[in-house]
C-alpha cells in the first residue's frame, strides 16, 4: 500500500498562547478606518464649496442680472457682458431714467396740432439736449415753440440719416427735399400714457406708436393700447448727449433701426445694438 504523508498539524492557539478575539465581529476596524476617510472628504469637500462661493471681501458673490430675451416673460436667459462693455441702462423695470427734455403733454391737441403753452413750463428744449441740429435745421430759429418742441432724430452711428416717415412706417432715411424735412420733424410732447416719457406727434396730426414692434404713425383712436403703444421713455445711452428709447408697455425693448427700419428689439449686450438703439434729438429739419 502506499504510503500517505501526514498534514502538518494547523494553528494550535493552545500551543503558542494565542486566542482569537470574539469581543468584535471581522473586519470591524477596517470598517471604521473607512468610515473615517469618506467623513473627512465629505468635511474637505464642504469647506471648498463654501470658500469658492465668498468673494476676496469675504462677502457672497453676487448673483448674475438677468439679461433680455426674446423667450418671452418668465424665461431669463442669464448672462453678464464680457469685461469692459457697457451694462444694461438702468430705469423702469431696471433701467435708469434721463430727464424727459420735452414740453407738457397739453402742448398740442389730439390732432397734433401745437397749442398755448403759457402755462406750460418745459425744463429744456430736446434740441438742446441731443445737441445743435443737422443741416438745414432750425435748432437756432428764434421761433422758441418750434426750437423747444419740434424736433428730428438722428441716428448716432449713421449721423446723416434721420427718422423718417415713408409709407406709414419710419425707417432712417437721409434727408433731402423739403417734404422730407416736414416728415423728418415731430412734435416731442410729455408720453400720453406716462407724462415723465416721451410722445412723437407727426406734423398731420398722428402720432409714432408701436404695431407687431415696428415704428409707425397713426391717429389717436382714444384707447388705452394707443397711448402705450406711443410712450417711450428715454433711457441713459452710452453715446454722449444720446438716449435709447424704451418702450413703456414692453420693459426691456428698446427702439433701434435695422435694415434702416425703426423696430422694438429686446436689449442685447453688444456694442452694435447699443449703436443702432442711441439717438440724439436734435432742431427739427422743418
Amino acid at each position: 500500500m502506499p504510503k500517505t504523508t501526514p498534514h502538518p498539524p494547523g494553528n494550535q492557539p493552545w500551543q503558542n498562547g494565542w486566542f482569537p478575539d470574539t469581543s468584535r465581529a471581522p473586519g470591524t476596524r477596517r470598517l471604521w478606518l473607512a468610515g473615517g476617510l469618506a467623513m473627512a472628504t465629505i468635511v474637505a469637500c464642504a469647506t471648498a464649496i463654501v470658500v469658492n462661493r465668498q468673494a476676496p471681501d469675504g462677502t457672497a458673490s453676487p448673483v448674475r442680472s438677468a439679461a433680455p430675451s426674446d423667450d418671452g416673460p418668465g424665461l431669463l436667459s442669464f448672462a453678464s457682458p464680457s469685461s469692459g462693455t457697457t451694462p444694461a441702462p438702468k430705469g423702469k423695470a431696471g433701467m435708469s431714467s434721463v430727464v424727459p427734455p420735452v414740453t407738457s403733454a397739453t402742448a398740442t391737441d389730439r390732432d397734433g396740432k401745437p397749442k398755448s403753452t403759457a402755462s406750460a413750463s418745459p425744463s429744456k428744449s430736446p434740441a438742446s439736449h441731443g445737441g445743435s441740429g443737422g443741416s438745414g435745421g432750425s435748432g437756432d430759429s428764434g421761433d422758441s415753440e418750434t426750437s423747444s418742441a419740434w424736433s428730428s432724430v438722428r441716428s448716432v452711428n449713421y449721423p446723416d440719416r434721420y427718422w423718417h416717415l415713408s409709407g406709414g412706417y419710419v425707417k432712417l432715411d437721409p434727408i433731402g427735399s423739403a417734404s422730407a424735412h416736414r416728415d423728418a420733424t415731430f412734435k416731442v410732447v410729455g408720453g400720453l400714457a406716462d407724462g415723465s416719457c416721451y410722445s412723437f406727434a407727426t406734423a398731420d396730426g398722428g402720432f409714432l406708436r408701436h404695431r407687431s414692434f415696428l415704428l409707425r404713425a397713426e391717429r389717436d383712436d382714444g384707447s388705452s393700447l394707443f397711448r402705450q403703444d406711443a410712450t417711450f421713455c428715454p433711457r441713459t445711452s452710452s453715446y454722449s448727449g444720446a438716449v435709447m428709447l424704451e418702450s413703456l408697455n414692453y420693459p426691456g425693448r428698446f427702439l433701434r433701426h435695422q435694415n434702416f427700419r425703426l423696430k422694438l428689439d429686446p436689449y442685447q449686450y453688444s456694442d452694435l445694438y447699443r449703436a443702432d438703439s442711441a439717438f440724439r434729438l436734435v432742431g427739427g429739419l422743418a
